[in-house]
């Protein structure tokens, strides 16, 4: 598959294109994170003022959502071209990373979307000489704690994996590693405030976010994460299928 392929896919089931995530939550949630939400901050540091023109314009610019200041509910855009090119360069940070034999740490705060995916990602490059960090599991973080699933760190509570946008079990998982005499990842694949996190500690980073998560392309627009790919990040996992299969060809990976 192809890049124009891809885009065509991508729209065709709605990872792009009009998703699911209406339009007024965009506009809250870039209210949310410039007054600091818990939820909607991710750990992101910032090292200038924005204000809400500066992030409304940012990602229409990095994500494709409706330039139009008087559209203020209903359906928003991702746009497919936006979303592919920064798969691309994805692609080709973390098959570079994978060929040195660095030490690359996957985490989702979505497991019933992007948990997959990052696994796919974590086995081929582990296959390809990568060494996936593993974190000492078990440290308590809320009512419950974080594991590591098919090399993929996750939040777990009262038996299931929670969706989670908290910056805190990145945090706590970096101190587990040091704890422990580990060293910290050379670079981190995740979303949410796991990704957000690692970038504000000066780790590369490389994040996947919704139309409706203005924190990580404010962060890659201030040189933090190095790359932040817009799509919807909570599809049923099968429809990532193609995603992984074009991301691990471009990056050179074997097949998960």
């Amino acid at each position: 598959m192809n890049a124009a392929e891809l885009a065509d896919y991508l729209d065709s089931v709605r990872i792009t294109g009009q998703v699911a995530t209406p339009r007024q939550d965009n506009l809250r949630h870039m209210r949310l994170f410039l007054e600091g939400d818990e939820h909607l901050g991710f750990g992101v540091e910032l090292t200038r003022p924005w204000s809400f023109d500066d992030v409304f314009d940012l990602m229409h610019e990095r994500v494709g959502t409706s330039p139009d200041r008087g559209h203020t509910d209903g359906q928003d855009t991702i746009d497919a071209e936006r979303c592919v090119a920064a798969l691309d360069r994805l692609a080709d940070r973390l098959g570079a990373s994978a060929r040195r034999g660095e030490r690359i740490l996957f985490a989702t705060g979505h497991p019933a979307g992007l948990l997959p995916v990052h696994a796919a990602f974590a086995r081929a490059a582990a296959a390809a000489g990568a060494d996936v960090v593993q974190v000492p599991e078990g440290r308590r973080f809320g009512a419950g704690d974080i594991r590591q699933v098919f090399g993929v760190l996750v939040w777990h509570q009262h038996g299931g994996l929670m969706h989670t946008h908290f910056p805190d079990p990145m945090r706590l998982s970096l101190e587990t590693l040091a704890e422990h005499g580990l060293a910290a990842p050379d670079l981190v694949v995740a979303d949410h405030g796991w990704a957000g996190q690692a970038a504000s500690s000066g780790i590369p980073t490389l994040g996947f976010a919704d139309c409706n998560d203005p924190g990580l392309f404010v962060s890659e627009a201030q040189g933090q994460v190095e790359v932040a790919v817009p799509l919807d990040d909570n599809v049923c996992p099968g429809l990532y299928a193609p995603l992984i299969a074009y991301v691990l060809e471009r990056a050179g990976l074997p097949a998960a």
